[in-house]
């Protein structure tokens, strides 16, 4: 990756995107944040947002110089998400071919691609940190549950509304929920499509954190995000490879992947400041070498 690349990657951020916001609040902290930003409706997410505005700023973020060690995901307004906008539903079901099959075919690509726009989330290197405030509805829930960990304020809900839409949630939601929340409560949420309290949320691990409120709820995110990038990258990014790897594995074949992980990791220079640290009872200065000079001024990307 040359400089011409990280600068054009730096300018289409700055241009910004239809659906949703990309900001570094703190140039000399290696954490951004992706904000859907259509509070007036509801953060309902049109298909641009899927087919262009999500993948394309992710592969941006991968793409700066100093790549954010944490991603934030949460919402302007009062809303996180109340699911997809139902113009684009109805565009998405509806047939752009006279022949059955091919209208299939085409509403299945756009299905998958979809889905890969959340999917990228949780591919993402850096672990991704979800904020929800007020309602977290349909494809809010996909978004939710590819992210690392989920934090939510006490006026927060939650609800898989794709049922009463007759349809089945084709987004992730019916894939990644039973290992979040366990298959009963998931069966319970996708079924009956009824709305979860923030305090119902935590019960079930839907949620890690309950924040009393919206402004507690950004000051506890911003906090646990700058905690994670001040951890070894390596560290961070590994367990979370391993994480996501693992869930789709047996115990047997999970450990067998760590332990390839881990011998090509373990020796980093990380490891080494981490034993020194603890040998003289300091805090570790990790990734010493990996943020710019230029990041020391306040980016609002």
């Amino acid at each position: 990756m040359g400089d011409g690349d990280s600068a054009a990657a730096e300018a289409e951020l700055r241009r910004g995107f239809e659906t949703l916001e990309v900001v570094q609040p703190d140039g000399s902290v290696p954490v951004w944040h992706i904000r859907l930003n259509r509070p007036a409706e509801r953060n309902a997410l049109p298909l641009s947002f899927f087919l262009r505005d999500l993948p394309r700023a992710l592969s941006l973020l991968r793409l700066l110089p100093s790549p954010p060690r944490a991603l934030v995901l949460s919402a302007l307004g009062p809303h996180f998400c109340s699911g997809l906008h139902l113009p684009a539903l109805a565009a998405a079901a509806a047939p752009a071919d006279d022949d059955p099959a091919a209208a299939a075919a085409a509403l299945r690509r756009r299905v998958l691609a979809m889905q890969e726009a959340i999917s990228a989330l949780e591919r993402f290197p850096a672990p991704v940190v979800a904020a929800v405030q007020g309602g977290c509805v349909g494809a809010g829930v996909d978004l939710a549950a590819a992210c690392d960990l989920r934090f939510c304020e006490e006026e927060a809900f939650f609800a898989v509304k794709e049922v009463d839409l007759a349809l089945a949630a084709d987004l992730g939601t019916l894939q990644r929920l039973p290992g979040i929340v366990g298959y009963g409560n998931a069966a319970d949420l996708a079924l009956t499509g009824r709305r979860v309290s923030a305090g119902e949320a935590k019960a079930m691990g839907l949620v890690s954190r309950v924040f009393p409120t919206r402004h507690a709820l950004d000051e506890g995110v911003s906090d646990v995000a700058r905690g994670l990038a001040e951890k070894s990258s390596i560290a961070v990014m590994g367990t979370k490879a391993v994480l996501v790897r693992s869930r789709d594995l047996t115990v047997e074949q999970g450990l067998d992947y760590v332990a390839t992980w881990n011998a090509a990791m373990l020796m980093s220079p990380d490891l080494k400041e981490a034993v020194q640290a603890y040998l003289h009872k300091r805090k570790p200065l990790f990734n010493r070498t990996t943020t710019t000079s230029k990041s020391k001024s306040k980016s609002n990307l």
